[in-house]
């Protein structure tokens, strides 16, 4: 659970530590307080007050469960019809479906609380969403679940009108909602911003940190692989690699137009670049946030970042006004922010300088980073769901 993410990312715990002596008292401590986990979580069974249905209609449910939650799924195929797992955290007992089996009215409904995990991105996704959305209401209003959460997919412009009616506060039935970018309606009570996490529609695959991960020296400074936009800042960024000769230092591997389909080759090549440099650029796309931005946590390669708000109606909410990334900021994520990519040449000048120490001190930080944040979000998730759904006390 989360108590033993939190316990074992004090100090004491070094995952990384070569030293045998430190490991062996380490693996002892880990043992301590997974058998007081265990006593703990033993005499607190009878306290498992929440089942809770997620129900995985978009690719972020992988990232939710897999990559947060670090749950498990049978079967492990990918492209199985029917996917299914269970954990449970907190007072709560989790189960999780997804895959293109999992349709309204065709599944036993289990639990009394549901989560759904939705696409909004388009109108077309947006349609489909809503089928779910009404089946749920539905389930609501014939008593046979008492609470909706929603985790959105948002809009990469943050224009999602469409799921306000939805929501309690609006006279709908859902009671909470995470949703991703940094949409202006964030008010940390009912709504929520969420991370956009890595592109599990591509397969990204959860990665252990490796000794060889942390301490190898990198071939590569920096890297950039993905679609140049015409008029966009990514070509500026294209202009300063290959004027400052640090192309040679840096894999880019740039093209004219944007490719759902990965292969298994250009995939491959993606995560050796992740693997090979010690900086990942992240230029704006749509949004600021990028799947690029978690994939590069997850191989332990800082992010830098083009730090500016994109067209849209994403931005400042009345609770976060550091937009964009108010998230990842709150978070204290120690990457690169930059305004403009003309300050690229001075970061690169100042990598070369750096010793494989620093940079693997640098690694270990941002590892450490990462784990904790997805220990964070789940965390958050789960006092949220549980503060929400769980009758109150107040008697």
């Amino acid at each position: 659970g989360f108590t033993d993410h939190v316990a074992l990312g004090n100090e004491e715990w070094n995952p990384w530590d070569a030293d045998e002596k430190n490991e062996l008292a380490a693996s002892q401590q880990r043992y301590e307080a997974n058998l007081k986990m265990i006593k703990y979580a033993r005499s607190h069974l009878e306290q498992t007050s929440l089942r809770v249905q997620i129900w995985g209609k978009a690719a972020i449910g992988l990232y939710l469960w897999q990559h947060i939650f670090g749950g498990h799924l049978e079967p492990a195929d990918g492209t199985a019809q029917w996917r299914e797992g269970s954990q449970k955290a907190g007072k709560t007992y989790f189960s999780f479906l997804t895959g293109p089996s999992v349709v309204p009215g065709y599944f036993s409904v289990e639990a009394e609380h549901v989560v759904l995990v939705l696409n909004g991105r388009e109108p077309a996704k947006i349609a489909y969403a809503t089928q779910w959305l009404h089946y749920a209401q539905t389930l609501m209003e014939t008593r046979k679940i008492q609470h909706v959460a929603v985790v959105l997919l948002g809009n990469e412009e943050c224009n999602n009108a469409w799921i306000q009616p939805y929501l309690k506060r609006n006279g709908g039935f859902v009671n909470l909602l995470f949703v991703t970018y940094d949409y202006a309606f964030v008010n940390e009570e009912d709504i929520f911003q969420w991370p956009l996490g890595v592109a599990t529609y591509r397969s990204f695959p959860v990665v252990e940190p490796s000794w060889s991960m942390l301490h190898d020296p990198r071939s590569y400074l920096c890297n950039f692989l993905g679609t140049v936009y015409k008029n966009s800042s990514r070509e500026t960024l294209m202009e300063i690699l290959k004027q400052d000769g640090p192309d040679k230092l840096c894999w880019i591997a740039a093209r004219e137009q944007w490719q759902p389909q990965e292969t298994n080759e250009s995939f491959k090549n993606y995560q050796d670049a992740l693997l090979q440099s010690d900086l990942t650029l992240c230029p704006v796309g749509i949004n600021t946030e990028c799947y690029r931005i978690y994939e590069a946590c997850s191989y332990g390669s800082l992010p830098v970042i083009e730090d500016v708000m994109t067209p849209g109606d994403c931005g400042n909410s009345s609770m976060y006004h550091s937009a964009p990334l108010q998230l990842l900021k709150t978070m204290g994520a120690p990457f690169i922010f930059i305004k403009n990519w003309k300050e690229l040449p001075a970061i690169l000048e100042k990598e070369k300088k750096m010793s494989l120490q620093e940079k693997i001190q640098r690694r270990k930080k941002l590892l450490e980073w990462y784990r904790n944040f997805k220990a964070w979000m789940r965390q958050k998730f789960i006092n949220t769901l549980e503060n929400s759904f769980l009758p109150s006390d107040k008697g």
